[in-house]
Order: structure tokens, then sequence, then C-alpha cells
């Protein structure tokens, strides 16, 4: 019991320490880490990996609102569709067997650590503070002026697609969509990275905990296994934000994409391992 309880905590440490590093990323890996560390499957995992990255998100959100740089109201719309639309992700998840269910994740995480290796280098500067020119047909642009978004038809359009996305995706693989917030918002916007991440977080936070809930709702929280991977999340984020600004972005990216498509690749040969065992293909 007792090295369950350290090999949970440690697991959620590394979540909540790319979290706070990236705004997007720990929450696809909190699923992995359960599913090789604790053996559990993905529709047990995926609920747990909500809780921790729901609490460690939602702490980076609040210390990052303190510091103006979250956009409360694109990160309520974004969370408020993702939210409406997390129980039909979580309602497949318990409907489909786990192997296919790890292949999917396994694709996706590959998608993601592919996007995140080849592109480091716009991360980065942004990150920093480097200067990038915007496009000028963007859906959702700031006033200079009033410091806030320009609310359109258009940008309120994109916000909630990326939104409800992010949802769909919580629900069915327990991840907290950063890697669809983040990008998202970087092509819709001409908001600075660092607020970009501290809008994602929000959204995860708020997103998670919906899903959170409905698994609570359902019974499909292992308790016993989701709190000390919660607590392990917690302490990641808070030590993560003490050495984020002094960390090369680019570097990071690059590292976490590298892991990212170790663990993708991981979780693709127990999927087939299992669909073979069980003679479905």
């Amino acid at each position: 019991m007792d090295t369950a309880l350290f090999v949970s905590t440690a697991l959620g440490s590394v979540v909540g320490l790319i979290l706070a590093l990236t705004g997007a990323g720990g929450a696809i890996v909190a699923v992995p880490l359960l599913v090789f560390g604790l053996g559990l499957s993905v529709a047990q995992a995926a609920p747990i990996g909500l809780f921790a990255v729901a609490l460690a998100a939602g702490i980076g959100a609040l210390l990052a609102l303190r510091e103006g740089k979250v956009r409360y109201k694109a990160a309520a719309l974004m969370a408020s569709a993702g939210a409406v639309i997390s129980p039909a992700g979580l309602w497949v998840a318990h409907r489909v067997p786990d192997a296919p269910l790890m292949l999917v994740f396994a694709l996706v995480l590959t998608r993601v650590a592919w996007r995140m290796f080849r592109q480091p280098a716009g991360t980065a500067n942004d990150l920093h503070g480097g200067a990038e020119p915007y496009p000028s047909d963007l859906p959702c642009r700031l006033n200079l002026e009033r410091g806030k978004l320009d609310w359109t038809a258009p940008c309120a359009r994109a916000l909630a697609l990326s939104g409800a996305m992010a949802g769909f995706l919580s629900g069915l693989l327990g991840v907290g969509g950063g890697f669809v917030i983040v990008p998202a918002l970087k092509r819709a916007s001409d908001i600075p990275m660092q607020g970009i991440v501290a809008t994602s977080l929000a959204v995860i936070a708020l997103v998670s905990t919906a899903g959170v809930a409905a698994s609570a709702a359902s019974g499909h929280m292992l308790w016993l296994d989701a709190l000390p991977f919660a607590a392990g999340a917690l302490a990641g984020m808070l030590v993560g934000r003490g050495f984020a600004r002094h960390v090369s972005g680019a570097r990071l990216q690059q590292s976490f994409a590298v892991f990212a498509g170790c663990v993708a690749v991981g979780m693709a040969v127990k999927a087939v391992h299992a669909l073979v065992a069980s003679n479905i293909v």
C-alpha cells in the first residue's frame, strides 16, 4: 500500500510539473502514467487524471488570475462549451473496449508530440517575451486601449468550438484539453503566450471539474488512487511555477515532445498486444 501511495504521488508530481511549464501536456500524460504505473485501464485512469489536473490547473489559474494574465471571459465561454460536451465523451469511454480506446489515446498523443516537436521556436519566443507578427484576419483581437478582447461572432464561434472539442476529449480520454486549447488560442487570437497558457489552465480546470463531477456521480472514481495522485500534481504545479521562467521554452517543448512520443509508442504496443490477445485482430 505504501509503495502504491508513493508511486501514485510521484506520477502526479510529473503531471503537475509539465502542466506548470507548458499550460498543456500534463493532462495528456496523466492517463498513460496511471496505466503503466498503477496498471489501471484507460477508463479507470481517466477520472483520476481529470481530478488531479482539475486541482493543479485550478491552482495555477488562480495564481495567474491574481497576476492579471487570465482572459476569464474567453475561458468561461470555452469551458461552458466543454462542460456541456464532456459527459458525452465519458459516456462513450465506458462503452468502448479498453484496447481500442488505448490505441486512440496513443494516436492523439502521437499527434500532440509531433506538433510540439516541430514547432518549439514560436512558443519559446512568446513565453520569453519575444515579438511575433500576428495575421490581420484573426477572429479574436485584443483592444489595445481597453486591454480586452473585442468580441465578435467569429471569435465566439472559434472559442466555443475549441472548448467543445476539449470537453469531448476530456470525457473520452481523461485529458484536460490544453493541447487543443493552446494552439486554438494561438491560431484565433493575438493574446500573448503567457496569457494563452494562463487562460488554458483556467479552461482545463473548469472542464476537468465538470468531468470529475460526472465521473464521481456515476461511481467511476477510484478515490484511493486519485487523492495521492492529485496531491503530487499540486506539488508539481507549485514547484514548476517557481522555475518556469528560467527554463528554455524551445528545449522544454522538444523534451516533452520526445517523452510524449515514447509514451505514445508504449501505449500503442500495449493496445495492439491486447487486441491480438483477445483475437480482435
